[in-house]
């Protein structure tokens, strides 16, 4: 199971959004805001039954329903951290980050709609 993230600073993550949204961000920057974005997610869809993956910087396990211990889970949500970013701010919908195969989502509560935007 994935360990449990922890929230970013509120001033380092504004500092990133603005970098990223000035096309300056780094691979840091990118970093940062996945894994504060997945550590909210985290705390707003507590569970285990959906595992959320931006390679490489982060996977987490959330939305209520069956526990999974191991090999690959019942259901799988996997995105770059670009589109993560855009869809935990808002800036994509979940809808449109499917129909344009930017997120790959599978098994059943794979849909994170009910949960975005997490700002």
């Amino acid at each position: 199971m994935p360990a449990r993230l922890r929230l970013a600073d509120p001033a380092d993550v504004a500092d990133a959004l603005q970098r990223v949204a000035a096309g300056a961000g780094e691979r840091a920057d990118l970093r940062l805001l996945v894994k504060h974005f997945m550590a909210v997610l985290e705390q707003r869809a507590p569970g285990h039954s959906v595992e959320v993956r931006v390679p490489p910087y982060a996977a987490v396990q959330v939305i209520p329903g069956v526990r999974h211990t191991r090999g690959t889970p019942p259901a799988v949500v996997e995105t770059d951290a670009a589109t993560w970013i855009a869809l935990a701010t808002g800036e994509l919908t979940w809808a449109a980050a499917e129909d344009s195969g930017r997120v790959s989502a599978s098994g059943q509560r794979a849909d994170l709609a009910p949960h975005l935007p997490l700002t």
